[in-house]
């Protein structure tokens, strides 16, 4: 008894249970996955520049548009001082600033302090900023509009 191609049996008639195995791959559930995170880390990637948290003040003003990613300064709730991400003492922010701008850094600096910390404290870290060279300070606060996450900035040059 011969028996056909493609699992043809007895009358020629096909076996339910015996197919030929799909030899294709489907990539419709893996490309979207991918579309998936990449949509998440396009939002995400913006919240996570700047990670002290501080508690800002809030302001009336607009925030102030530039082509650049600023530096910032970030004094949090316990006096703690931060350049970007990395803790420095105060006597460390002149010389960090002055080799950041040997390498030819010329753009704002953005100050973020806790609304709880002395004036003191933050006009000192400015005269630190200025002794460094950096004339384009902001002060960073919160707009206390409907977008809790928008934050302004005040410029002095």
């Amino acid at each position: 008894m011969a028996m056909g191609l493609n699992g043809s049996g007895r009358g020629g008639r096909r076996s339910r249970f015996a197919r030929a195995p799909m030899a294709e791959i489907n990539v419709t559930p893996m490309v979207d996955v991918m579309l998936v995170l990449l949509i998440i880390f396009m939002v995400a990637a913006p919240m996570l520049t700047v990670g002290v948290p501080v508690d800002l003040p809030k302001t009336q003003a607009s925030a102030l548009q530039g082509d650049n990613e600023p530096l910032s300064i970030s004094i949090s709730g316990n006096g703690q001082i931060y350049l970007q991400d990395t803790a420095v003492t105060p006597e460390e922010i002149v010389p960090r600033l002055q080799a950041i701008s040997k390498n030819g850094y010329d753009q704002r600096i953005f100050v973020r302090a806790d609304k709880q910390i002395d004036y003191g404290k933050v006009m000192d870290v400015m005269g630190r900023i200025n002794a460094a060279g950096f004339t384009k300070v902001g002060l960073v606060t919160d707009t206390g509009g409907s977008d809790a996450g928008a934050s302004g900035a005040n410029s002095t040059k």
